[in-house]
């Protein structure tokens, strides 16, 4: 598959919902189909994006205001397009990302109340027109996903510490992207047992790119 382009599959959700997780199950189930995977996550991905990580995920919750939060995601995500997803996809990988412009439009624009238009700017002048092939909406309700997350790290995060309220905004934001962009998006429950969420993500892969995944 080297000499055609690379698929590029994005995973997005609130915290708690498991995208690291399938991320993996993913990328093993591709290799086994003889496809290439790169995995990587948002924010980050490259050293000097994984430095702006830091930044936002540490700290207290009202450390940087809704527009910064904004543009120090989509600094971080341009490195993160010009060093590591547009080249793996121009060399026939596939790239698996934990979290790509969705999330940005779902915390800032809806959880911050930023609005569509701010982000869709941030968008076109940071990074184009590059727009993932599939994106993955695991959907959880707020107090299971941000429990998951308190029993997984203790709740370091700055944003699992963020009000409820504001998370609630969030997941309406990732389910209104779904509704809007159906071609794209696939909005899954993300509460089944870890390999149950798996087999319905597997479908899902293998009806969107099936002569990809034929060759």
């Amino acid at each position: 598959m080297s000499a055609k382009r690379g698929r590029f599959v994005t995973f997005e959700g609130g915290e708690g919902a498991g995208k690291s997780t399938q991320i993996r199950l993913l990328a093993a189930w591709l290799a086994e189909r003889g496809v290439e995977a790169r995995m990587t996550r948002e924010p980050g991905g490259t050293p000097g994006a994984e430095r702006i990580r830091s930044l936002l995920v540490e700290g207290e919750a009202g450390d940087w205001t809704p527009m910064t939060e904004a543009l120090l995601n989509y600094a971080a995500r341009r490195e993160h397009v010009a060093r590591v997803i547009e080249p793996a996809l121009a060399a026939g990988q596939w790239v698996l990302s934990d979290r790509f412009a969705d999330s940005t439009m779902a915390y800032q624009g809806f959880g911050h109340g930023l609005g569509r238009k701010a982000i869709e700017a941030l968008h076109r002048a940071a990074i184009g027109r590059l727009v993932p092939d599939l994106t993955i909406v695991l959907d959880i309700p707020v107090r299971e996903g941000l429990a998951r997350a308190a029993a997984r790290h203790g709740r370091e995060d700055r944003y699992e510490n963020m009000a409820t309220e504001f998370h609630e905004r969030v997941r309406r934001g990732f389910r209104a992207i779904a509704r809007r962009e159906q071609r794209r998006c696939a909005l899954l429950d993300a509460r089944p047992a870890p390999e149950a969420l798996q087999d319905e993500i597997r479908r899902v892969v293998a009806r969107r790119f099936a002569r990809a995944l034929a060759r």
